[in-house]
């Protein structure tokens, strides 16, 4: 078996085990264990080891403490706490682009989520930190289970190494994405209870900017946006011809071999893996809330149509701030390069 075709089969059966654990447990916010599971199986490279993500969910539980003194700050002292989240969240930008890890995206959800979170309510706190916590375990024990039973063949680290980025390029990316998740984070702090989703795609295109540049950064900011709609759009309607627990299972790991099968290239495509990866985890994040109003009785359609254009308005809004960056700097350098001669 092809390495990539491994890679897509962990994800869907990893994906769909994370729908069992969440749902069927009746977790608080359970689409956010899948999306978790989902970060961790999409991470290029070898599988996870369940150490490591111990570790990780050990780091989640100092996140929880880091968040809880962060509610008060963010509502007593405003302009400190954001400006505290702001050069955090421009840190892990800046490690983790530098550091080439694929996690980066885990740590900054954790550390944007818990604080919104506890301003909201304080008991969601620990909620969120379980389901983040259970997501990150579901996906490393299918990856470490996967890579004992099919073990991959060891990568050839030369390539890996070549793409990292030096220190300006992951400066300037850690800025590009702090820019992007900040307002969006502001806003959340004002209303909780809707922009919590908008949080999680809002993390989702900051890193996914890091990895485009101005020219295709519609096509893979917008376009992956639009295709999870279409992919939640589907679930949905699948899922509504027989609404059960094996049902979601099935039809998100149908939706899992599909995208994955073009993120890891068992499928040929010309958009990026960050596209496929993006546009999976928008489905994860319409479908979830699109869940919780159908079972508590609010309207599904209205619903999800405000998620819908509120997604899209945060992916063009990241597609000017990318674009709006590349000229500052390109003018920059043209300013630079002049005086120099």
């Amino acid at each position: 078996m092809h390495r990539s075709d491994k890679a897509v089969l962990r994800l869907t059966i990893g994906l769909g085990l994370a729908v069992f654990v969440a749902y069927g447990l009746a977790l608080q916010v359970p689409f956010v264990v899948c999306i978790m599971a989902v970060l961790v199986l999409c991470k290029p490279g070898p599988p996870l080891p369940m150490i490591k993500a111990v570790v990780i969910a050990i780091v989640f539980a100092g996140l929880v403490a880091a968040g809880v003194l962060m509610v008060p700050l963010l509502e007593h002292y405003a302009a400190a706490g954001l400006l505290l989240t702001a050069v955090v969240l421009f840190v892990l930008f800046y490690v983790g682009r530098l550091r080439a890890n694929p996690l980066t995206t885990v740590l900054v959800l954790a550390f944007t989520l818990i604080p919104v979170a506890g301003v909201l309510e304080q008991a969601l706190i620990a909620a969120l930190s379980l389901t983040l916590a259970v997501g990150v375990l579901v996906g490393a024990m299918v990856s470490a289970a996967s890579s004992a039973i099919f073990p991959d063949p060891p990568a050839p680290a030369s390539a890996a190494v070549a793409a990292r980025p030096n220190r300006e390029s992951a400066r300037w990316i850690a800025w590009r994405g702090t820019l992007i998740v900040m307002p969006v984070f502001v806003l959340a702090l004002t209303n909780p209870s809707f922009y919590l989703a908008a949080i999680m795609k809002t993390v989702a295109l900051g890193q996914q900017a890091g990895e485009t540049d101005a020219r295709h950064a519609g096509r893979e900011l917008v376009g992956s946006t639009l295709t999870g709609a279409l992919i939640a759009l589907a679930v949905w309607l699948g899922l509504s011809l027989w609404p059960s627990l094996w049902m979601l299972m099935l039809w998100l790991m149908s939706a899992a071999l599909w995208a994955g099968s073009a993120l890891f290239g068992a499928r040929r495509t010309r958009l990026q893996p960050s596209f496929w990866s993006n546009a999976l985890i928008t489905s994860l994040i319409l479908l979830g809330p699109a869940i919780e109003d159908s079972a508590s009785g609010k309207s599904v359609l209205e619903g999800a149509a405000m998620r819908v254009s509120l997604f899209v308005g945060v992916a063009l809004y990241a597609w000017a701030t990318v674009w709006a960056l590349e000229r500052w700097r390109a003018r920059r350098l043209q300013t630079a390069a002049a005086g120099a001669m």
